[in-house]
């Protein structure tokens, strides 16, 4: 009986504290699900075994992976390869000095007859400038059009690739055409022409080489960027943007800032304005098209686009844009006359090539011209057209004055004044001289013995020319007008007596003096040679007068007086005048140049009258009027005008006459301006020259001789010994 009770438990002390006695059982169930949830959530922050990558990801890891390690291979392969190239190039470049004057032509600097600049062909220099001297405005002026980031980049603008790729692509051009995002060191690497020199066995010439080293492919585009890179290296910024300022072609033959602010403004680059230097820096874009000279309001449009891309970087302040808008820049004197642009054409060819046209050296030329005379002449041909001729008339004019001596001192080729390199009407045109040809048919009969009152008869005149059956020349009016003088023959240039007058004296005599004056052109064979009708140039009739004006000497006209090396007073060659042999004698010149004032004082050339100054002259109309010249002198000086179309089309109302000696009177009436009046070398009789009523129908008088030259010749020499002669 008592074993089973010490088995059981006390009764009263579990139900005393039945409480405490079932907590930690409640406890214990509680616990035990927590412990699972906490072993669940240990579970759940363990990592998870990843599932198996599928092939495709495998393969995308894979390939990306060989891209990332090819890349990386080659961007360091490329990048070893262009260090080596920039230090290639950078061993090859020169010193910085040696790259401010890249020019393959020299320059030629003409001055008129007072020393004075007036014309500039070949590339000219200005001489060296760097970004330290030009002034600060100008260098200014350079960086905001060319290249705004130019001291922040390190030669190739990534950026500004970038930008011009999109404008190319947005204007429908390819990724390479039009704008290429060059920087200014990339601009300075091709005028360098990346350090190719010209080679003439590779290039036909220098326009062909130029040609190529602008050429915008894209391995060009490369070796430019790699180059650019060296330079980088190799020069300072301002090192590289002194090259640009100094190799920069800026128009009209200007080869860098200097040269080109000495051209336009006629000052250095160091002292340009803002205005002036917005002009310059607006060339850049396209030198020939904006050039001042070629269109001023041009030019200041561009500058004005300059100024603008100046006030938008911090340049210039609002005020100074629009003072420098207000005030634009001009032209200095010299280079808004450019006066003798044809003539500096002319005398380009006066000296050798080699010292002209293709000199290697910077060359002086001191020439004849006067700047005065060249104006005058350029004045009075506008102002004829401008009054004289109707609007939009294609008519063409050249005007060419000198002195007795041959040295001429202005030349006008053409109504466009403002030329370089323009056909020029007075040297390259050959035309047919009409009757003012006809004072060397008088010379020749003067000279053997005719008089300026020797008569002979105008009448119908019918000569059988072989090849060509009968020829009846006929006078201007179509009328005859019985015996005349020579003195009247020639005052009313009549043709019939010039006709029968060159046969008398022999047409190869006339021929012979014609040459021997100057006129070079081949001359007719047969009786209308008297007529004018062989072609000749105006140069070469302005010195066959002006061999009239000297007393009969022949002259042979010029423009160069001295050639020189720039810096050095040597000549290399010279002219001291271009008098030549005599063809008539002084007293028959005498003679013939009475003859020629009567033909201006109440003949043809009456228009050609300058009050107060004796003026000697003849007129010129060719069949049709196809051409009308006016040719005259005063003491002083000789000027021809030729007036005619360039296709020969006939003039309508016009004759020699006329408005050519309208022009001739307007030109030499400025040039006679400020001189004394000088008398002309003439003879001057009491009394104007009458026909002897005792030889009315005869072509010859007591005091005229015939023969042929050879005979007179003779008598003249036997006139010496004996005392005889030419009356």
């Amino acid at each position: 009986m008592t074993e089973p009770r010490r088995g059981k438990s006390k009764l009263v002390a579990e139900r005393r504290y039945p409480a405490k006695k079932q907590a930690p059982k409640a406890q214990a169930k509680k616990t035990a699900p927590q412990k699972a949830k906490a072993s669940k959530s240990a579970r759940s922050r363990r990592p998870a075994r990843k599932p198996s990558p599928s092939l495709f990801m495998r393969l995308f890891g894979w390939v990306f992976r060989l891209i990332w390690i090819v890349t990386s291979r080659v961007a360091l392969i490329g990048a070893l390869v262009l260090g080596i190239a920039v230090f290639y190039i950078y061993t090859t470049l020169p010193p910085f000095s040696d790259l401010l004057d890249g020019r393959a032509r020299g320059s030629v600097t003409l001055l008129d007859r007072n020393g004075s600049v007036f014309a500039w062909r070949g590339e000219q220099f200005g001489g060296q400038i760097t970004a330290d001297t030009v002034s600060p405005d100008l260098k200014e002026a350079i960086i905001a059009t060319e290249d705004r980031r130019f001291y922040k980049h390190f030669g190739v603008s990534p950026r500004g690739v970038a930008s011009a790729i999109k404008i190319n692509l947005s204007e429908g051009r390819s990724a390479l055409s039009g704008h290429g995002g060059s920087t200014l060191t990339q601009q300075t690497a091709k005028l360098l022409c990346l350090g190719v020199p010209f080679d003439p066995a590779k290039w036909k010439n220098q326009t062909e080489y130029e040609a190529d080293c602008r050429q915008g492919s894209l391995t060009r585009k490369i070796k430019e960027a790699v180059y650019a890179l060296a330079m980088e290296v190799r020069y300072s910024k301002d090192e590289i943007l002194s090259i640009y300022m100094n190799r920069a072609y800026l128009g009209a033959g200007a080869n860098g800032f200097e040269a080109a602010a000495q051209r336009y403004f006629g000052k250095s680059a160091a002292e340009v304005n803002i205005a002036e230097s917005a002009m310059l820096a607006g060339l850049l874009t396209a030198p020939s098209r904006y050039a001042p000279t070629s269109n001023l309001e041009r030019s200041q449009d561009r500058a004005g686009i300059v100024l603008l891309l100046m006030n938008q970087q911090g340049y210039i302040s609002d005020d100074e844009r629009a003072y420098a808008k207000a005030h634009p820049a001009v032209l200095s004197d010299t280079a808004e006359k450019r006066a003798g642009g044809y003539f500096a054409d002319w005398v380009m060819g006066a000296g050798p090539d080699f010292l002209t046209r293709d000199t290697t050296e910077d060359v002086v030329i001191d020439t004849t011209l006067d700047q005065r005379i060249q104006t005058a002449a350029e004045d009075a041909l506008t102002w004829v057209f401008e009054n004289k001729v109707r609007e939009g008339s294609k008519a063409q004019a050249a005007i060419v004055v000198m002195s007795a001596d041959g040295a001429v001192r202005a030349m006008v080729g053409g109504r466009k004044l403002k030329v370089s390199g323009a056909f020029n009407r007075a040297t390259q045109a050959k035309r047919q001289p009409g009757s003012s040809f006809k004072p060397f048919v008088y010379a020749t009969a003067l000279d053997m013995g005719w008089s300026y009152d020797s008569p002979i008869v105008d009448e119908p005149l019918t000569l059988n020319i072989p090849g060509s059956g009968p020829w009846s020349p006929q006078n201007y009016d179509r009328k005859f007008h019985g015996t005349v003088t020579l003195t009247d023959a020639l005052r009313h240039s009549y043709n019939i007596p010039a006709v029968k007058l060159a046969m008398d004296a022999g047409l190869e005599n006339v021929r012979t003096v014609a040459e021997m004056f100057g006129i070079e052109s081949d001359l007719a064979q047969g009786p209308a040679l008297a007529l004018g009708v062989s072609e000749t140039t105006l140069l070469e009739m302005t010195g066959a007068y002006a061999g009239i004006l000297n007393g009969g000497s022949s002259v042979s006209p010029y423009g160069l007086k001295s050639l020189r090396l720039k810096g050095d007073n040597t000549p290399l060659m010279g002219q001291d005048g271009g008098l030549g042999e005599r063809v008539i004698t002084p007293e028959s010149a005498q003679e013939l140049i009475y003859m020629m004032y009567n033909a201006v004082q109440s003949g043809t050339g009456a228009r050609a009258q300058i009050p107060g100054v004796e003026v000697a002259g003849k007129t010129g109309t060719t069949q049709a009027a196809r051409d009308a010249w006016f040719m005259g002198f005063t003491a002083d000086y000789v000027a021809g005008v030729w007036m005619g179309y360039d296709d020969n089309a006939p003039l309508t109302g016009v004759t020699g006459g006329g408005l050519p000696a309208e022009i001739w009177q307007k030109t030499m009436e400025k040039v006679q301006e400020g001189l004394e009046p000088k008398p002309l070398p003439m003879i001057r009789p009491a009394a104007p020259p009458k026909v002897n009523p005792q030889f009315p129908g005869n072509t010859t008088s007591s005091n005229s001789r015939s023969g042929d030259k050879a005979d007179n010749v003779l008598l003249d020499l036997l006139g010496s010994i004996f005392g005889g002669g030419n009356n």
